[in-house]
């Protein structure tokens, strides 16, 4: 009895630890992108005639951080509710252009372009708007450490959509140093990570969410440098 008391003990330790470095790493983007505006904002107030339609411009950033870091909030107690993700339609292009909007401020401080290649039309799927989007917000934060890596080398982010035999895909390329071979599958395991500050949770958590939407994610190498990171996720009946 003494022992399995200890084994019980010792996994639920092992899954708050897990819960608390996902609770981190999803809440670390809206946190970091409201600390950095509300930063911009006290600069700009300093100055002699601030830019009142630049500060109206931060002011909104704010808010919508703010409620992204609510529904993130919201949908983690969901999960410790096992409470299953929404499942509604969504147009994966539309994400991928409201995701590039929300993390350019992040690019710009770190010298980095960021730019998307998008297939006309729609890319409708069914699944969570926020995790998905959460999930490509990790792939392109992983980008951008990528890239940041190579000194003296202006970086450069692609994010491409097209559709592919009735699932859409994106793929997410950096001109970063790319993944060692052996390393390819393993990035996707919870806590591995390269950095010295990473918790290694971010391309777990892209992994879980896109496997939960009944979709596939994987990385490569593309050709000259740098890596791409893929994903692919059933189109709705009503996209096909």
């Amino acid at each position: 009895m003494l022992l399995t008391a200890l084994l019980f003990e010792r996994r639920r330790r092992i899954n708050a630890e897990v819960l608390a470095a996902i609770i981190a790493q999803e809440l670390s983007q809206p946190l970091g992108a409201i600390l950095t505006n509300s930063e911009a904002a006290n600069a700009l107030l300093k100055g002699s005639a601030p830019d009142l339609v630049e500060l109206r411009e931060i002011l909104t950033d704010i808010q919508r951080d703010d409620r992204r870091a609510s529904e993130v909030i919201r949908r983690m107690r969901s999960v410790l509710n096992e409470v299953r993700f929404e499942r509604r339609d969504n147009d994966l292009n539309e994400i991928v252009r409201e995701t590039i909007d929300l993390l350019s401020g992040f690019a710009s401080l770190r010298k980095v372009d960021v730019s998307s290649e998008i297939v006309s039309g729609e890319l409708r799927f069914k699944g969570d708007r926020v995790q998905i989007q959460q999930a490509i917000i990790n792939l392109i934060g992983n980008a951008l450490d990528a890239v940041s890596a190579v000194p003296h080398a202006k970086g450069k982010i692609t994010i491409h959509t097209t559709r592919v035999e009735g699932f859409a895909k994106l793929a997410v390329s950096d001109t970063g140093p790319g993944i060692s071979i052996d390393k390819a599958e393993i990035v996707f395991q919870p806590f591995f990570t390269t950095k010295p500050q990473g918790l290694g949770m971010g391309l777990a958590i892209a992994r879980t969410i896109i496997e939960a939407h009944g979709g596939r994610i994987w990385a490569n190498n593309q050709i000259g440098s740098g890596a791409v990171f893929h994903i692919i996720l059933p189109l709705s009946n009503a996209a096909l």
